[in-house]
């Protein structure tokens, strides 16, 4: 009897352990909803509210002529988004469009956002912008948008843009926007190889050594060294990079008593392209506006 309840007991933890895991497992699936259409306001002054009712509290207003996200539809409601917002406006005051292109203002709402050539999570990644870049939306494709700017363009997913009446104050930066970056993008996925400065494979500032050599820059091998090869302007905060600049960052557990510990090439938009040694490592776009990059970052060089 105790082995028949010992084995059920195994049974039922066994169980237990498989429902949270699937159960984890959805909510980790679950994001912000993507957009299924665009609409117009009709009205002026039309309350954007918290529900899906007259008695629902206000968030906000919003004017006539407005392209407005929309989320989902039901009962005479649609759920939209617009500017950071989302809520419920009236059918009565607001259209559903069939278009598909448009131009409108969009503000990147989150950190290292993917712009990749086709509107599918498979797509090559053609460039990375960092939350706040200013972008414009161009169409809709099956919950992703079109966009261009001074990085070039391509399809972005609908959840990590906001549609803006406002002009975007922070031009969306990027691939493009230098010779050295859009030079430089083209190694994008090499692998990582210790002391590697070439095609085959780079390392941080073999990458940075390599990519300046063929602009007629001769830097040495090594982040230290370059940080301290006198060359340039040396800049101290991230509102100064200008797309192009190096960047170099010092982790304590790393540097080996050097000044530096790392280097990359800042991209625009709070990014960098860098050969990385880290598991998902090679040449990668990666944030420096939080995080590990963030935390250890020493300065920049513009030249």
């Amino acid at each position: 009897m105790n082995r028949l309840a010992e084995k059920a007991a195994k049974i039922l933890a066994l169980t237990l352990i498989s429902m949270t895991f699937l159960a984890g497992a959805a909510l980790a699936s679950e994001g912000d909803p993507l957009v299924v259409g665009i609409g117009k306001t009709t009205g002026s002054a039309l309350r954007l509210r918290s529900a899906p009712s007259l008695d629902a509290s206000v968030i906000t207003t919003l004017n006539k002529d407005w392209t407005i996200a929309v989320l989902d539809e039901a009962d005479g409601w649609y759920h939209v988004a617009h500017n950071g917002d989302d809520g419920y406006v009236s059918a009565e005051f607001f259209t559903m469009s069939d278009e598909t292109e448009f131009e409108y203002y969009g503000r990147i709402n989150a950190r290292g956002v993917n712009v990749r050539a086709e509107a599918d999570i498979d797509g090559e990644v053609v460039n990375n912008l960092g939350i706040g870049s200013g972008v414009t939306v161009t169409g809709i494709e099956n919950g992703w948008y079109h966009i261009t700017g001074t990085y070039g363009e391509g399809w972005v997913r609908s959840d990590y843009i906001s549609l803006t009446n406002e002009t975007p104050l922070t031009p969306g930066a990027g691939v493009g926007d230098s010779g050295i970056v859009d030079y430089a993008r083209q190694f994008l996925g090499t692998r990582y190889v210790y002391g590697g400065a070439a095609p085959g494979g780079f390392d941080c500032s073999g990458f940075t050594m390599y990519i300046y050599k063929q602009f007629g820059v001769s830097l040495p091998h090594s982040a230290t060294s370059q940080w301290q090869s006198g060359l340039g302007t040396r800049v101290y905060s991230l509102g100064e990079l200008q797309p192009g600049d190096l960047v170099f960052f010092n982790d304590p557990k790393r540097n080996a008593g050097k000044a530096c510990s790392h280097a990359g090439i800042y991209v625009g938009g709070g990014q960098m392209i860098h050969a990385s040694s880290s598991r998902s490592g090679g040449v990668i776009y990666s944030d420096l506006t939080d995080g590990y990059y963030n935390t250890y970052f020493v300065g920049g060089i513009h030249i």
